[in-house]
């Protein structure tokens, strides 16, 4: 899930805002171990972030000294594996560089289920820094609890518990691009109701009070990609008005969310198997984003085909 976890319009962070300030955009990348720090770092960096991990708290705000001569965005890793690592003292680092007028600071925090890090953990055979010779997930509780002021004062709070790589890079790219064309984009996923809510969805839209293509046995094997699925869904007496309805809500919602500084928004329709009604809803709505001049993308959450995933703008 994606959270702008402060109230502050300028939590939505785009290349537009990056550029007028001509402040150098610093993101402070932490949050629990085994969460993806790493991982994003490398995104960022693919992004034309310098990224630097693991870097010392007491090296921090010589990094970002403007007489090093150079410009380039910054993505900085720091956690509880970083040497001379503490909350307070990184709070108070963060506040240090929040003063200076020529940085552009954010914060962003990775979080996860403890399930799934203590899943992580065991799969790479790899120890918890927190957990010494105690099982893994003392060591999490343990660093979940220490690193909730951190939490709190995040501009972005990412779940990464049921996130794909591909699905990680979407959202980073959504947020920090430095090259975006549009200030806004839009991104609209189908799912499946039965696996669970989406955790990065800022709107859920249910579609399963349509006709449903299951109890058809010559559509039962589609998706609703298919022409013959599209048709069966949209014959049902009830979709024209749901869908009019569904546009006649976001036709004012979204230049509200642009104007409040938000810069990417989540869209996820779901139905009961995230393979006929939502696929066609999610496809036919981001047609309709598309046709009024929105970036928008699709991505079928249940489809594993690759085919299911697709950007238009």
């Amino acid at each position: 899930m994606t959270i702008p976890a402060k109230s502050d319009p300028d939590s939505g962070i785009t290349a537009d805002s990056r550029e007028t300030s001509g402040r150098i955009p610093v993101f402070l990348v932490t949050g629990i171990s085994g969460a993806g720090r790493s991982t994003t770092l490398k995104i960022l960096e693919d992004l034309g972030y310098e990224a630097v991990d693991n870097l010392p708290l007491t090296l921090l705000s010589s990094l970002v000294v403007p007489a090093l001569g150079s410009r380039r965005p910054l993505a900085i890793g720091i956690d509880v594996r970083s040497r001379d690592f503490g909350v307070e003292q990184f709070l108070q680092e963060i506040d240090a560089l929040i003063a200076r007028a020529d940085l552009d600071v954010r914060m962003v925090f990775l979080d996860c289920d403890d399930e799934v890090l203590q899943r992580r953990f065991t799969e790479t055979r790899r120890r918890h820094p927190l957990a010494a010779d105690r099982p893994v997930i003392d060591g999490i509780k343990h660093e979940r609890r220490s690193v909730v002021p951190l939490r709190d004062r995040a501009d972005l709070v990412i779940d990464t518990s049921q996130l794909s790589l591909n699905d990680l890079r979407r959202l980073l790219k959504g947020h920090f691009a430095l090259d975006m064309e549009a200030s806004f984009a839009v991104f609209v996923m189908s799912f499946s109701y039965r696996h669970g809510i989406p955790r990065e969805a800022d709107l859920v839209f249910d579609a399963r009070f349509l006709a449903n293509p299951h109890y058809d046995e010559a559509l039962r094997p589609l998706t609703g990609l298919d022409n013959r699925v599209a048709n069966y869904v949209s014959a049902d007496p009830g979709f024209s008005d749901f869908f009019q309805s569904l546009t006649g809500l976001l036709a004012p919602l979204l230049p509200r969310f642009q104007n409040e500084g938000k810069s990417y928004l989540t869209i996820a329709v779901g139905c009961t198997g995230g393979q006929h009604r939502s696929v066609f809803v999610a496809e036919r709505l981001v047609a309709w984003l598309s046709k009024n001049g929105q970036h928008a993308g699709v991505m079928h959450r249940e489809l594993r085909d690759a085919d299911a995933h697709s950007e238009k703008s």
